[in-house]
């Protein structure tokens, strides 16, 4: 499931990284039942593998994911610049998807498959706030028939309950949008998620997660389990 990378920018990755003087690797993969991304349902079991870099704030992040049960499931490749400081973290994404255009560079306006994002969050601690704005590439379009400047607004809180981590969420659309398919402003995800520690081994644990998400704007709901593979 994509990363809150990318729900909030690995902030809590980063925020870590800008106290460390040493370059920090991640080398990652979830593997999720469903593909649930703010509110929106983008493909069936799949695995979504992780690699980034950082050294005083600064990340560097390519995240992916592939369908593993279904052939007709997108393909997705994202690369997230970031830079964290204190509490702030602003970032630029470029998704790529393998549809309408299965090219990768491949950069037409009219024809690219890449979205382009810039992203403002901040971590108060209890609540992070995030912003997103496309501003590039394969935008929806609004009323009018113009680049949207698709946006999502996110609030999360973390917290603990029962010996695990949780994480409440609640995203909304501020205007219209093919992009995430609504004609106005629309509350599209509301979400629970559990974080576990499997223990393996006495040195070796597997973070196992199930996540409750509800889209109210489309009607729809999700229960998702998955778990990450990590060195």
């Amino acid at each position: 499931m994509k990363k809150i990378v990318l729900a909030a920018l690995l902030t809590a990755v980063c925020g870590t990284m800008a106290a460390q003087d040493e370059i920090e690797t991640t080398v990652e993969a979830d593997v999720v039942s469903q593909y649930i991304w703010r509110g929106r349902n983008l493909g069936h079991v799949s695995i979504q593998p992780t690699l980034g870099i950082g050294y005083r704030g600064l990340s560097l992040t390519a995240w992916g994911s592939v369908g593993l049960t279904d052939a007709a499931d997108t393909e997705e490749l994202d690369l997230t610049a970031s830079y964290t400081t204190g509490g702030l973290t602003v970032g630029i994404t470029d998704y790529w998807f393998n549809t309408p255009e299965t090219r990768y560079f491949y950069y037409n306006a009219r024809g690219t498959s890449h979205v382009f994002e810039a992203s403002l969050a901040y971590d108060f601690g209890l609540l992070s706030a995030a912003w997103y704005t496309n501003f590039a590439g394969n935008d929806g379009v609004n009323k009018s028939g113009k680049r949207a400047y698709s946006s999502y607004f996110e609030l999360t809180a973390p917290f603990k309950l029962g010996g695990a981590e949780w994480e409440a969420a609640v995203g909304a659309v501020p205007y219209a949008t093919t992009s995430y398919d609504v004609g106005g402003f629309a509350v599209t995800n509301v979400s629970v998620k559990a974080t576990k520690d499997i223990r393996i081994t006495d040195s070796f644990s597997v973070p196992v997660f199930g996540q409750i998400a509800a889209n109210p704007s489309s009607q729809k709901a999700y229960l998702v389990f998955g778990f990450t593979l990590r060195p």
